[in-house]
């Protein structure tokens, strides 16, 4: 039997994925006086977005 999808069908059908994913890492002082540092990932629908992270 032959084969009834290619690679490049495949490709094609999958979406492309038209956000980005960005890094965010907060600095947060303890009541002793270090630091910990809190990381998540966030998705942006733009790069120009990022300033407006909180």
């Amino acid at each position: 039997m032959a084969k009834q999808q290619t690679f490049a069908d495949k490709a094609k059908a999958k979406k492309k994925d038209t956000h980005v994913t960005v890094k965010v890492v907060k600095a947060v002082k303890s009541d002793k006086g270090t630091f910990k540092f809190n990381e998540k990932l966030v998705r942006l629908e733009d790069i120009s977005k990022v300033t407006d992270i909180k």
